[in-house]
């Protein structure tokens, strides 16, 4: 179930208690993605991200790079269910940091506004999904959680159309989802016209078969 929640406390450790948890959490990797502390005491490492989005995102090709935004080589498409990436990271990455690398990542020309960063993970026999706020830091709760991502997993979603601030987006970003709400628009009254022209085709072959003399 999701809930909304008070985000966990951040507790602070110290450069010790962080060594001593990342040796323990790269004792139980089992797929090579293994965390490194740094001299500095910041540390690298690994989540995977999984994509749940219902809305078509807007792809940008790579020959259309650092030209102006939503050109003529954007296409808008949805992402197949179930889609997982990996993501190198560092404990200093924010989840708006994380997501905006995942857009980048990918050639996503959508507004990172428009996305929300998720936890998943398993307490007293229940699944709960919690948003995670813009400054928390996705490392830091991995390295918490440990690498099972049975116990803590990470979800990509769009934010619910009431939470989405809409003055935050340029005209050319308005009037694209007006251009993608149009289609999905057209394309549930064609699957509406089709199955009705089914239903009319049924009735008036068993009204013939009625009608036939004898």
């Amino acid at each position: 179930k999701d809930v909304q929640k008070e985000r966990e406390p951040h507790v602070y450790l110290s450069k010790e208690e962080v060594k001593e948890k990342i040796q323990s959490y790269n004792s139980s990797v089992t797929d090579k993605l293994k965390m490194t502390l740094n001299a500095n005491g910041i540390y690298t490492g690994f989540i995977k991200v999984q994509m749940e989005l219902c809305r078509p995102i807007t792809v940008q090709s790579s020959q259309s790079q650092g030209r102006c935004a939503h050109s003529n080589n954007e296409t808008a498409f949805y992402l197949p269910a179930g889609c997982v990436n990996t993501l190198h990271i560092s404990s200093t990455n924010t989840v708006r940091e994380v997501i905006e690398a995942l857009l980048k990542k990918f050639f996503v020309a959508d507004n990172p506004a428009k996305f929300a960063l998720y936890k998943r993970c398993h307490k007293e026999d229940q699944v709960y999904t919690c948003k995670l706020s813009d400054r928390e830091h996705p490392l830091y709760l991995r390295l918490v959680a440990g690498p099972r991502t049975e116990m803590l997993s990470f979800v990509l979603r769009e934010h619910e159309t009431g939470e989405v601030m809409w003055e935050a987006f340029s005209i050319p970003e308005l009037q694209n989802f007006l251009r993608i709400l149009d289609k999905e628009e057209n394309d549930q009254l064609q699957i509406l016209k089709n199955r009705y022209a089914a239903y009319r085709g049924k009735l008036e072959e068993a009204l013939r078969g009625l009608l036939k003399p004898g």
